[in-house]
Order: C-alpha cells, then sequence, then structure tokens
C-alpha cells in the first residue's frame, strides 16, 4: 500500500514538472524571438557604423582600398611572396586604388618590412603600401591554445579580423593567409566584397584519416592516437570544424588555390566551384633560369670534341668535391626537418667506404624563423645533430638574404624537401630552377604539380621515408654528369609556368570581376 501511494505521489510530481516546463515554452520563444531580434539589430547598427566609416574614409582618400590580411608579413616564406607579388601586380594594374596590409608583427617599421621583402624575394612595391600593426597576433598562435588547437586559433582570428576591421574599413578584403574565419566578419559586418588565397585547408581529409587510423602525426598526440575512444570524439570533433569550416570559406566572392590538391580540399569542404581557380604561387625562376648550368654544359662540350680523356679527368674532379644538399623551408614542425637530417645521417653512414666519403658531403638547412617556437625548433634540431654525430656536416643559416639563398642553390648538388602533404612548395620549385637536382616528398603539391614528368622526360625525385630518402640521395649522387644534366635541363624548363608572370597574369584574371567593381 505504501508502495502504491509512493507512486502516486511521484506521479503527481512528475505532472506538475511537465506543466510547469509546458506553461515556460511561450515565454522562453518569446524571449528568444526578442533576444534574436536585439542581436540582429545590434549587428545591423554595427554594420551601419562600420560602412559610415568607410564612406567617411573614402571621402577623405579620394577613392577606394584594398586590404589584405596577413598577420606574418615579415615571415619571409612562400605565403609572404605571394602578397608581396598580388600587391606589385594590383599596383600596376590599378593606379587608382590604395593597398592596406593588416599585420602582426611588431618591433619593426613599414620601411623595414618592405626591404625585408626586397631582401628576400627581390620585389620592390612601385608605391607605397599603408600597415595598419595588430597588438592581439596572440590570438592566431597555436602555443596559446594546448588543446582544441584548431578551434581555438580560428576564433582567435576572429578577434584578430574584428580588431583589423575597427581599425580600417576597406572596400575589398582579401585574406592572403588563410584565416577563413575572418571572411564572414568583413562580408556581413563591414559590407566588404571578399577574396582568399588558400594556401593551405585549415582542416582536410586527410587529417581526418590520420585520427580515424590512430596514427600519431604532427597534431595526433600520442595518448589520443592509443585509445579508440578520443580518437573517435576527435574525428567527431574534426568533422563539426570542417562544417564550420566550409561555411565560413563559402563567404568568399572569389577563391584561389595554390595547387591541385588544395583544390580537392576546398571544392570539398568550401562547396562553391564556379568562384574557386588554381592559381599557382610565385616562384622567382627568372633569377635562376638566367645561370647556365656551367660546369656540366662545360663537360658536355668537351665531350662533343672529342676530348674524352679530359673529361674523364674533369669527372674525376667532381666527383671528389664536396656535394651540397640543400633544403629551403620555414622552420615549423609540419616541414619535418627531423626526416632530413636522419635521412642524411643514414646517407653518410652508406658513403662511409665510398668515393669522398663523409668529408664530400654537407647538408645545409636555410629557413625563416618566425617567433621563439621556431628559434626552439631550431635548437632541437641542432640537438638531434648532434646526437647523430653530425654537427661538423650540417649547417643552419636563418632568415637569409635573397643572395646568399641563391648562391647555396646554384652551388648545390641535391635540394631536399620532406614536408608530408606540402600544399604547394616554392622551395621546391625554386631548387629545379636553380639547376639543383630536387627529392621531394611522394605527396601533396610536389607529387601534382611540381615534381612531374615534363615532355616525357624526368624532373626529380621522390621519397617518404629515411631509407627512401637515404637511397634516392645516394642514387643522384652515383649519377653521370651526362643523366643529372638532362634531368636538370627537364626541371628548368618544367618550372617556367611557375613564374611571377604567370602568376600575375592568373592572379589578375581571377581578381578581375571584383577590381572591377571599385573602379566604378
Amino acid at each position: 500500500m505504501a508502495g502504491h501511494e509512493h507512486h502516486h505521489h511521484f506521479s503527481l510530481c512528475f505532472c506538475d514538472l511537465m506543466r510547469l516546463l509546458w506553461s515556460l515554452v511561450v515565454p522562453c520563444a518569446y524571449l528568444s524571438l526578442l533576444l534574436t531580434l536585439v542581436l540582429l539589430l545590434l549587428l545591423l547598427g554595427v554594420r551601419m557604423w562600420l560602412q559610415g566609416r568607410r564612406k567617411a574614409r573614402r571621402a577623405r582618400d579620394g577613392g577606394p582600398a584594398v586590404a589584405f590580411f596577413h598577420p606574418y608579413c615579415n615571415a619571409g616564406g612562400g605565403g609572404e611572396r605571394v602578397l608581396w607579388c598580388s600587391l606589385r601586380a594590383l599596383m600596376h594594374r590599378y593606379p587608382g586604388i590604395s593597398f592596406v596590409v593588416y599585420t602582426g608583427d611588431q618591433g619593426v617599421t613599414g620601411e623595414q618590412i618592405l626591404e625585408g621583402a626586397r631582401q628576400r624575394f627581390n620585389i620592390t612595391l612601385p608605391r607605397s603600401v599603408t600597415f595598419v600593426f595588430l597588438r592581439h597576433r596572440s590570438l592566431v598562435e597555436a602555443s596559446s591554445y594546448p588543446h582544441f588547437t584548431l578551434l581555438g586559433q580560428s576564433g582567435g582570428s576572429m578577434f584578430l579580423g574584428w580588431e583589423a576591421l575597427t581599425a580600417f574599413v576597406p572596400d575589398l578584403y582579401v585574406d592572403s593567409m588563410g584565416y577563413a574565419f575572418t571572411l564572414p566578419i568583413f562580408r556581413y559586418l563591414g559590407g566588404c566584397k571578399v577574396a582568399s588565397y588558400v594556401h593551405y585547408p585549415t582542416v582536410s581529409t586527410d587529417m581526418l584519416s590520420v585520427v580515424r587510423e590512430r596514427n600519431p602525426r604532427f597534431n595526433n598526440a600520442d595518448f589520443i592516437s592509443r585509445n579508440p575512444v578520443l580518437s573517435a570524439v576527435k574525428v567527431v570533433y574534426y568533422c563539426c570544424f570542417a562544417l564550420l569550416y566550409g561555411l565560413a570559406g563559402s563567404c568568399s566572392d572569389v577563391i584561389m588555390v595554390n595547387s591541385t590538391w588544395t583544390l580537392g580540399h576546398i571544392l570539398a569542404l568550401w562547396r562553391s566551384p564556379s568562384r574557386t581557380s588554381i592559381v599557382y604561387p610565385p616562384c622567382d625562376v627568372r633569377a635562376f633560369l638566367d645561370i647556365p648550368l656551367d660546369e656540366e654544359e662545360d663537360e658536355e662540350e668537351v665531350e662533343e670534341e672529342g676530348w674524352e680523356e679530359l673529361g674523364r679527368e674533369e669527372e674525376e674532379g667532381r666527383d671528389r668535391k664536396c656535394h651540397s644538399i640543400v633544403s629551403v623551408g620555414q622552420f615549423r614542425p609540419e616541414k619535418d626537418h627531423r626526416l632530413q637530417i636522419r635521412a642524411f645521417h643514414k646517407l653518410l653512414g652508406r658513403k662511409e667506404g665510398g668515393p669522398g666519403g663523409r668529408e664530400s658531403l654537407r647538408l645545409v638547412l636555410i629557413g625563416g624563423c618566425r617567433n621563439q617556437e621556431d628559434e626552439e625548433r631550431v635548437l632541437m634540431l641542432r640537438g638531434l645533430c648532434q646526437e647523430l654525430g653530425v654537427t661538423d656536416r650540417v649547417d643552419f643559416k636563418l632568415n637569409v638574404p635573397f643572395e646568399e639563398l641563391k648562391r647555396e642553390l646554384v652551388d648545390a648538388t641535391i635540394g631536399l624537401h620532406t614536408m608530408w602533404n606540402e600544399h604547394f612548395g616554392i622551395g621546391v620549385v625554386e631548387c629545379m630552377a636553380a639547376g639543383t637536382i630536387v627529392l621531394a616528398h611522394k605527396s601533396g603539391g610536389p607529387k601534382l604539380d611540381i615534381v612531374v614528368p615534363y615532355e616525357g622526360g624526368q624532373t626529380g625525385f621522390l621519397a617518404d621515408s629515411e631509407d627512401s630518402y637515404a637511397a634516392s640521395m645516394e642514387t643522384i649522387l652515383a649519377l653521370s654528369p651526362s643523366a643529372r644534366l638532362e634531368i636538370r635541363r627537364n626541371a628548368r624548363r618544367s618550372v617556367e609556368r611557375f613564374s611571377d608572370q604567370e602568376f600575375e597574369a592568373c592572379f589578375l584574371a581571377a581578381m578581375e570581376s571584383l577590381m572591377g567593381k571599385l573602379e566604378r
């Protein structure tokens, strides 16, 4: 009997609770509608305020303005070369438009940034550009988010984008660094036309496969890869983030990608094929193409004249010289400099008893350091060299000027690249243009766009592990001078499609629909 009363009491309480919740439905609906209306009015007010600031600025400056969002414009990498070449092309084509660069660099002036671009890339802008220095670049630093890094950086980019928009309201906004979550802010709040140049998708199907396969790679920690539950949770997290990333990216009026590999991922995520096109990044190939392949060309001339004995003597002399293996790339974790050092160590082991031996080989790591984290990474790489006993054969050259980079590439025998799924690979192109035989990772841009046969001839080598890299380097060093010359010639002819001139033509064609409206 007591149990029956208890059950009856519980039923009454449950019914009372349901009636209370039902009575709250209508007030909650009204409250939600009211809050939504207030939010819309607030956003509308912000948009009108920002558009008023843009009209005032246009009246003051006497014309439209284009702004590039590039928080690391002084970093000296391939993405920065795209920025400066884009600005140079637009300045020549549209003299009546002013240009702005949003940068997070501190402790430097605009003049110093432009001088750095001239030294590193041999690029000089035809007229002045205005720099807007952002104070909160740390919001997009990976080190600021030990967990949920992608989400943290993307949210941080929105705050940094808001800082940029309130500092200067442009007519056309160009994200040239891959911060897709800034696009809806400038489009819907700022009322700007927006364009984007995508170097690398923030999230990709390759990342999802790494997590699904529980593979500890780059951003997949060991404790996650070992736990099936955590791996499943991370897959769901990536899928949700990919959906948000696609919605943000689809706000762009013009979408440019730098390679076939990037195109595939952006089409799958942003789903805007009619607005998307490949614009290969500009590589300074002309600075290298004028340099003759002298040593081996001279030998070929000698052989054609029948001086076989002299030719043999020259070939033996070259076999005894120091062969330089050069890597060009920023000191970021995804560039995988550790693989380069370990593969080089294995190569030295293979060559220990061969002609020339250890003393005939040198590994040169050339790259830019963006911040203290990159500098600490270089220290760890130096430690790895010491651990493997190759310190005397490995040189680090940080933030070198263009002329020194050029000298190193021209003197090198092998150009080394080890990044898995590199979105393009400007350093690979520069190596090929300089007459260096390139050995790149068998994935991404190098595999699909760069190290591909040219008119049926080989243009370089691909590898994907320490052993295959060491074996390929040994194969290249063992080639006859004439065989190396043939590969170098094919590579040089093939990279002319990645010149500054080709980039400028394709970039201007992609931007024409937006730039034409600004001039009206």
